[in-house]
């Protein structure tokens, strides 16, 4: 048996997905820009897919841009803003929980003369408000917090933030990265005060390489791309096409009977933790509960380094990530764990568990059972 419990990395791409790939890819492959009919053709999955976005998020089709994933939609929102307000002020709020392509792009704006301040988090990876009032100043000019943690799941108060930022005497953009919460959640941007959204398309069984980016229209953003000024020349290049029918078909299926698929995640995962839980030496990291994303449990397992368990769970053809998929070829220890405020042993032997609308409980049964024969033999042989 196999069990693919790595659904944070990235997911299986539907049939239907596939099917309308094929479709644009061997039928309409004509280049958007294009004025003859081919061109025609291919740009109008262009518009239903900003039509799609539009209806889903409740924003205009003109505040949607597509990208080539999650990373370059985090780009271009941090950089393309705070580059474009930075006569403003060059003040700019996070946490130390952001995924790289939150915190590199930060680590470069401070390169280029901005002030960031990263905002601790408590055991449960949730950051406190008063902090964030604390951190505002007037020279604050951008806040990026993420609304589902890719390592433990914990979700951030975009809510209350969005309204913190709203009663601000001076404008402050709140930029989220949505990518492990678009496709599990419903996200209203306008009602929840976000101004730039991340969403990606191969973390809802959608296509790698495709993503967007809302952006309010009242945003001051300049472009980090330049060239052929396709999608009003804030993101030149020629529309992938194929990839932007991908993940609108994606998101189309995930938001299909939405409520039922997320109880039934949530119920996974409460089957997982509570078979954790019952492990000897066994930990989970964050909380488990409906206040945390349905789909990712974070455990450690002391005395066992997490590269080690992983490989021995892939010997058994169940497949988990010992931390973000993005850095876990880069041994390294987790800084979400660490800013939790975790001991080395816990953050060393930590292991994502992340599921999917198609996770079964017989993949779940098989990974517990698999754990709890495994775990003796390997803490057997750990240097003492």
């Amino acid at each position: 048996m196999q069990a693919y419990l790595d659904n944070s990395a990235t997911t299986r791409c539907l049939e239907r997905v596939t099917d309308k790939m094929v479709e644009v890819m061997r039928t309409d492959f004509g280049n958007p820009s294009s004025m003859h009919t081919k061109g025609v053709e291919a740009e109008k999955y262009i518009r239903e897919a900003k039509t799609f976005f539009a209806r889903n998020l409740k924003v205009q089709e003109k505040e949607i841009y597509f990208t080539s994933g999650g990373t370059e939609s985090n780009n271009l929102a941090l950089i393309g803003t705070a580059m474009a307000n930075r006569r403003n002020g060059s003040h700019l709020i996070t946490t130390c929980l952001e995924h790289a392509s939150v915190s590199n792009p930060m680590k470069y704006l401070e390169s280029q003369g901005f002030r960031v301040t990263y905002l601790p988090a408590g055991e449960d990876g949730v950051i406190r408000m008063e902090d964030l009032k604390n951190a505002l100043c007037d020279d604050t000019i951008l806040v990026s917090v993420m609304y589902v943690n890719n390592e433990t799941g914990a979700v951030q108060p975009v809510d209350e933030i969005g309204k913190l930022l709203k009663e601000q005497r001076r404008k402050i953009f709140f930029h989220v990265d949505a990518i492990q919460a678009y496709g599990k959640y419903r996200i209203f941007p306008k009602r929840e005060g976000i101004d730039l959204l991340s969403a990606s398309g191969h973390k809802i069984h959608g296509p790698k390489g495709s993503g967007l980016l809302y952006v309010d229209e009242k945003v001051k953003i300049q472009p980090i791309l330049f060239g052929g000024e396709q999608q009003k020349g804030l993101r030149s290049g020629t529309e992938n096409v194929p990839g932007i029918a991908g993940i609108a078909e994606a998101a189309a299926a995930c938001y299909e009977n939405l409520d039922e698929k997320v109880e039934r995640l949530y119920t996974l995962k409460e089957r997982f933790a509570e078979g954790i839980r019952k492990l000897p030496d066994a930990f989970i990291n964050g909380r488990t509960g409906r206040e945390t994303a349905p789909h990712i449990v974070n455990a450690s397992f002391p005395g066992i380094r997490s590269e080690v368990l992983l490989h021995a769970l892939e010997d058994k053809g169940i497949y988990v990530s010992a931390g973000s998929a993005c850095s876990s070829n880069k041994p390294a220890p987790s800084h979400t764990l660490l800013c939790m405020g975790l001991e080395k042993d816990r953050v060393e032997s930590a292991l994502r568990f992340s599921f999917c609308f198609d996770t079964t409980e017989e993949e779940i049964d098989y990974c517990l059972q698999e754990l709890a024969e495994l775990l003796p033999v390997l803490r057997r042989y750990v240097r003492r």
